[in-house]
């Protein structure tokens, strides 16, 4: 993409992410901690006492065959007393059942048990991945889908649940009943029987493995070809207004028809290559349960073995192919949720481009002063946005950054939070270096009002509270009105309490800046950036800041702090103590505003410019002005907004 993001540089989205080599099955690696969780002794008792339950479960299941063979036996016997030729039976039909109760008890004891342990590594690898997400630089942000991350997290958790909830139980216990009924056979009857039995399921898993690695291929291209279709109906609906704006929801819907045709043939794919695999798990299964059989059927020929254990035989064999047919559909799950994992993991493992110093101290705030000292940055190397960035900020100053689009002011909003690092020179706030200080401490001590702020789709009131979720209604209200946001709150049915919607669509473009303002003012940092934090305000509400009613307002609380004002009308920036005039990412011109016009360069020219406008709203300027062009004017649609 040519063209920059945003008003400050451009910012390319075919960056390749930061590459990660990952080993095989480095997912299942990275889950074991979570099953044995530091400072939980709870959940560790938990996995003992799963494991614990497991094993009696199994013992109690490999003596069900026999009393299964010697109830037959009894059944068959002759002679005998008559009480005993019942009772004897009847009773190994009782331990029959007894035992096949207890092997399924053990079982939904074993599930009960470890439920916790699974929830909980669920949700604290989810969350992890979540904190991790947050981490990341903006530069991760902006070459990303939304929709894709989602959809991968949400994969990932899933993946999780069934590889504790099934694959944990599923797998090892079946492994480990094979062994003991191939040992059981071979002690009863013949070596033979464990010799088919082992090479039946030796087999069946290898064929199940090989052909389950290969339906991997199917499986990935399906995730990425989900992936993509989600992403491109998470981007397409958050841009709702856009799509209508330009009558493109035919497009869109062949963009999104696009990408679900692609899932299409990956799903038939793999849905061919499973059909295939069952078929060749019956015949393996099927031969193996043939081969047994008649070597029962011949030692009863023989007389070597009774009926009881021709039965005996069948029930270990039909006893272990249910959960080793079971065993070809939780291997191929399990790769399919080791796939997800991986996904989902590997988005912990990107390395942040923004991290903290191991010994990182809390920024310390005296005045407030901000420098920026020969600051180069680009966002892609090839296009630098700063070249040698130099002025100060003194404490306590409002300070306005102006200059045509392009010259780099909103870039100067993202170095202060650390959304990036300089490329060269130093950022500082009363003498530290930005990035020796933690991120957290400098993003507590700053405070931002964007041009275009985003809103979570919930009440008005939490959104202004965001900054300071333990301010009282008193201290809201006060912000509420410092930010000329009264009236609207008076003239909505349910207060604070009414919904912006998806984020803030119900509110106009003016409104949204007046609570970006008052969410800024009640977090009440020592340093506050305004950026362009006025271009949605209609003449009327920018009248109200010119003969000062806001203005006065903001003064009055920013006593004593720094404030950074990035201003495309110059109108708003009149007063402010310091004017920073930048062009192609260079500061040109700084002065108070009477001095920059008497001066008559790239400031005057600005000024002169916009004080010709007309009042009234001109025509639509181009959808991509350049520097030489007056802004297009900013209205508020106050009257149109959707709450009432």
């Amino acid at each position: 993409m040519s063209r920059g993001m945003g008003r400050g540089g451009g910012m390319p989205a075919d960056l390749p992410p930061t590459p990660v080599e990952r080993p095989q099955f480095a997912a299942t690696r990275d889950l074991l901690p979570y099953l044995w969780p530091r400072g939980r002794p709870d959940m560790k008792i938990r996995v003992v006492l799963a494991v614990l339950a497991l094993l009696l479960a199994k013992a109690a299941m490999l003596t069900v065959p026999l009393f299964y063979k010697q109830a037959v036996d009894a059944l068959g016997a002759k002679g005998g007393a008559a009480a005993t030729a019942v009772l004897v039976p009847v009773g190994l039909i009782v331990a029959y059942g007894v035992a096949r109760l207890a092997g399924q008890a053990m079982g939904e004891l074993r599930d009960a048990i470890f439920s916790r342990v699974a929830q909980h590594a669920t949700r604290a690898a989810g969350l992890d991945v979540f904190r991790h997400l947050h981490r990341l630089s903006l530069r991760f942000h902006l070459e990303r889908r939304t929709g894709a991350l989602a959809r991968a997290i949400e994969r990932g958790v899933q993946g999780i649940q069934f590889l504790l909830s099934t694959v944990l139980f599923s797998i090892v216990p079946t492994l480990i009943e094979m062994l003991l009924v191939a040992g059981v056979l071979w002690r009863l009857y013949d070596w033979r029987f464990a010799a088919v039995t082992l090479a039946t399921v030796g087999t069946y898993v290898a064929f199940t493995i090989r052909v389950s690695e290969m339906r991997v291929i199917h499986r990935r291209e399906m995730n990425a070809r989900d992936q993509e279709a989600g992403g491109r109906a998470m981007d397409s609906l958050l841009n709702y207004e856009t799509v209508k704006y330009f009558g493109a929801e035919a497009r869109e819907a062949g963009r999104y028809d696009q990408a679900l045709a692609a899932y299409e043939v990956a799903a038939v794919r793999s849905q061919l290559s499973l059909s295939a695999l069952n078929v060749g798990q019956a015949v393996i299964i099927a031969g193996g349960l043939v081969s047994i059989m008649m070597l029962a059927a011949g030692g009863i020929a023989d007389g070597e073995m009774t009926v009881g254990d021709f039965v005996a035989v069948n029930a270990y064999l039909i006893q272990l192919y249910v959960p080793l047919n079971v065993l070809g559909f939780v291997y191929r799950q399990l790769r399919q949720a080791l796939t997800d994992m991986e996904t989902m993991f590997a988005l912990a493992a990107v390395r942040p481009d923004v991290a903290d110093r191991p010994d990182a101290p809390a920024l310390a705030v005296a005045g407030g002063e901000i420098r920026f000292q020969a600051v180069d940055f680009g966002y892609d190397p090839r296009r630098p946005i700063l070249k040698g960035l130099d002025f100060t900020a003194p404490a306590g100053a409002t300070v306005a950054i102006v200059g045509p689009s392009g010259a780099g002011k909103s870039t100067i909003s993202r170095l202060m939070f650390r959304f990036f690092d300089p490329d060269g020179g130093a950022i500082l706030i009363d003498g530290q270096d930005l990035r020796a200080v933690t991120q957290a401490s400098l993003r507590d001590a700053v405070g931002m009002v964007p041009q275009d702020p985003v809103l979570f789709n919930d009440t008005l009131g939490y959104n202004i509270a965001y900054g300071r979720p333990d301010a009282t209604t008193d201290e809201i209200m006060a912000a509420i009105e410092r930010a000329a946001l009264g009236p609207l709150v008076a003239s909505l049915p349910d207060g604070l309490n009414s919904r912006v919607g998806e984020r803030g669509l119900k509110l106009s473009g003016g409104e949204k800046q007046r609570v970006a303002i008052a969410r800024a003012l009640l977090k009440d940092p020592p340093i506050l950036i305004f950026d362009e934090a006025t271009s949605a305000l209609d003449t009327r509400t920018e009248a109200l800041i010119r003969d000062g009613l806001i203005r006065d307002e903001l003064t009055t609380a920013g006593r004593g702090r720094t404030m950074l004002v990035i201003a495309h009308r110059l109108s708003t920036v009149v007063d402010a103590d310091l004017i920073v005039v930048l062009d192609d990412g260079r500061v040109v011109e700084q002065g108070r505003h009477e001095a920059l016009v008497a001066a008559g360069g790239l400031y005057a020219r600005l000024w002169a410019r916009q004080s010709a406008e007309p009042q009234t709203p001109p025509e639509p300027a181009p959808s991509e002005p350049t520097p030489s062009e007056p802004p297009a004017p900013s209205t508020d649609d106050d009257d149109d907004r959707i709450i009432p």
